[in-house]
């Protein structure tokens, strides 16, 4: 098995402390305006994609060109409101999505990279402790809970 080593680099723990503080600033910053569903809230709601965007966009200017059409009973304050913070947290959240997927998508390769090293020194300890090498033993038992390929039941 041959191992690419794709980062090579750590990270500054002055880079980590300086983007954890920032992440800490903004998520206490947006805190108030923000709100967390359960599951089943998730589930229920109408889901906004990008042609609804651009429908609600089309919608609301509809509103403010042709008001006789608004039925008495709709909240269109709460509506024109709802549209402007729609519009301002989707920058943010493009921005977060990208970082998060980026995130994601390194720690994956870095932590594939580590198990990729880690299966190479767990075959050495093994083959120390087949060989009857006595120092290799508790550390063969010991990872070799953690190297077993388990079996799992097949799905019918």
């Amino acid at each position: 098995m041959s191992i690419s080593n794709r980062i090579t680099e750590e990270i500054p723990a002055a880079v980590i402390t300086l983007v954890t503080n920032k992440l800490d600033e903004c998520r206490i910053a947006l805190k108030p305006y923000l709100l967390g569903l359960t599951e089943k809230e998730r589930q229920e709601l109408f889901k906004m994609g990008n042609k609804t965007v651009s429908t609600i966009q089309k919608v609301k200017t509809y509103i403010d060109t042709n008001p006789e059409f608004v039925p008495s009973y709709m909240q269109t304050v709460e509506f024109d409101k709802d549209v402007d913070v729609v519009n301002q947290l989707t920058p943010i959240h493009n921005v977060a999505f990208q970082l998060a997927s980026d995130l994601d998508d390194t720690r994956m390769l870095v932590g594939s990279e580590a198990l990729a090293e880690a299966l190479i020194y767990y075959g050495a300890v093994r083959e120390a402790a087949n060989k009857g090498i006595v120092q290799a033993k508790p550390i063969y038992d010991e990872l070799r809970e953690r190297f077993t390929k388990r079996n799992t039941p097949k799905k019918e």
